[in-house]
């Protein structure tokens, strides 16, 4: 297992909550970054456009996700700024300083764009324009994207409650509370809404349904158990999106395991042990999961059975994988894409985006790959 510096074990033990920030930039492994490996590119990137979008996630490590929807790309950076741009030319269509430290998202749907802070506020802004429609507080930190469907916006944050406010002007409408270990990764899970249900993964190891309407319990399942003595080796975060496909969820916890469930019910239909705090993707072939050794895995989604694995990546800090026609594609700390076969995880392609490295999964749309450095550099490849 990758060590953590210890006066950010004990920072994070006093504060109830953090993970040390180089160790998962791969800064503070006991195994040094793999290096680079050679190969003959067998696929042609071309960057179509690209944007500076402030100063992005500021050296820190929040996980700034670009949001496309509507024919538009959504970006923040951490000192406040939120943009959108055509997702086609790049052409920048609005850009609001709203000066407010965000910290996660930004999230979008029924009109708006919504991103949460690190003093504990939820910001909706108008989609068409960037005008605030909106800005509440919330009960601390939001480290993840702001879900809205049903005109309801979902807010995850750090003290294990997930809470449904009012689209139209913020108005909270239910609280669902989840208890929180003393010892949490420095990241949380953005809320899912399928059809009328939200789902929230949680620090406890533990992946909650609920009624959007109400925040009614529907389904509780336990992914991980936390085990060991020290609350270093008890760490079981949910701490990725979980992604739906064909009625059935997939999610990965830290030191845990990697599961399918059905969404409906919340039956458990495959699981295997696995550590993951980057994520998954999932398409109707395989599941594609990145391990917290920076390994990149393709399994069977049907019963989890591994289909490749690729471990030329290892201690690089890998982001999740995306899934881009026939490739799956994972940027890295020094701000490398990497392009691998879907079908044997072979390297295919690899360029650089953003000198600053890359701690956000690229999202894909269509024919197109954007992807959101730390140094603020967005493009579409």
């Amino acid at each position: 297992m990758m060590r953590i510096a210890a006066a950010t074990l004990l920072a994070a033990s006093i504060s109830g909550c953090g993970m040390a920030n180089d160790f998962l930039r791969g800064k503070d492994n006991a195994e040094p970054p793999a290096p680079l490996t050679i190969f003959q590119s067998s696929v042609q990137v071309q960057t179509v456009w690209s944007a500076r979008v402030g100063s992005g996630s500021d050296d820190e490590y929040f996980k700034l996700i670009p949001n496309v929807a509507n024919g538009k790309v959504f970006a923040a950076d951490r000192k406040g700024r939120v943009s959108a741009y055509d997702v086609t030319t790049g052409r920048s269509l609005w850009s609001m300083e709203t000066k407010a430290p965000i910290s996660g998202g930004p999230g979008s749907g029924d009109g708006v764009v919504l991103v949460g802070t690190s003093d504990g506020e939820v910001l909706a802004l108008e989609e068409s324009s960037g005008a605030l429609r909106w800005r509440v507080r919330v009960s601390s930190e939001v480290l993840s994207a702001p879900a809205v469907k049903h005109d309801v916006v979902v807010v995850r944050t750090v003290d294990g409650k997930l809470q449904g406010l009012d689209v139209r002007e913020g108005k909270r409408l239910w609280t669902h509370d989840s208890s929180v270990p003393a010892l949490t990764l420095r990241s949380t899970s953005a809320p899912v809404i399928v059809d009328d249900k939200v789902l929230g993964g949680f620090a406890s190891g533990r992946l909650v349904a609920l009624s959007i309407s109400d925040g009614r319990v529907l389904w509780d399942t336990v992914i991980a158990e936390p085990r060991g003595r020290s609350e270093l080796e008890r760490l079981v975060d949910i701490s990725s999106e979980p992604r739906v496909i064909d009625k059935t969820v997939y999610v990965s916890s830290y030191q845990g395991r990697i599961a399918a469930l059905d969404v409906e019910s919340g039956r458990l239909i495959w699981a295997r042990d696995m550590s993951s705090y980057a994520g998954l993707s999932v398409d109707d072939r395989a599941v594609y999961i990145t391990d917290d050794k920076g390994q990149v895995f393709s399994l069977d989604r049907r019963d989890g059975r591994a289909l490749w694995k690729q471990d030329k990546l290892r201690a690089r800090a890998v982001t999740a994988p995306a899934i881009y026609n026939d490739y799956v594609v994972v940027g890295d700390f020094e701000g490398y894409l990497h392009w691998m076969a879907r079908d044997d995880g072979g390297f295919v392609a690899r360029v650089r985006v953003d000198d600053s490295g890359i701690i956000t999964p690229p999202a894909t749309v269509a024919n197109m790959l954007y992807v959101y450095g730390k140094g603020g550099v967005l493009a579409a490849i």
